[in-house]
């Protein structure tokens, strides 16, 4: 017998307002019956769990020990900007001047997560 992963649940302040964002960073719709206000929302991926976003009262205090990696479409220069131009912020910079590494952002809220290369990125590096 197993488990299955149903949802990747993400405590926050305002969960309408930080499910607007990732659905804006991934590019996939929130639950159609979300609206602002509500305490819990949810962002539909397109494969695997979705991302639900609890209301809580108490704010993020340290650094995640969980957190989610993103492998853009686009190159990973590209998307880092694109981050930063809807509200995300430069946490830690490990790129490398070979083009490998990831950089370290942080949503609205303070919730870590990583930029990695494209796939295309890694092939051309590999070849």
């Amino acid at each position: 017998m197993v488990s299955a992963l149903q949802n990747i649940a993400i405590d926050c302040a305002d969960a309408y307002q930080l499910a607007r964002f990732w659905s804006e960073v991934t590019g996939r719709p929130l639950h159609p019956e979300s609206r602002p206000g509500d305490e819990e929302t949810e962002v539909l991926l397109a494969e695997g769990p979705v991302l639900h976003f609890n209301q809580v009262p108490e704010p993020k205090s340290i650094k995640n020990r969980l957190h989610l990696c993103l492998r853009p479409e686009t190159p990973r220069e590209q998307e880092v900007e694109r981050l930063l131009s809807i509200g995300a912020t430069l946490v830690a910079d490990h790129r490398n001047p070979d083009g490998s590494g990831w950089a370290v952002l942080a949503d609205p809220e303070g919730n870590e997560f990583c930029v990695l290369r494209s796939a295309a990125e890694r092939a051309a590096m590999e070849s």
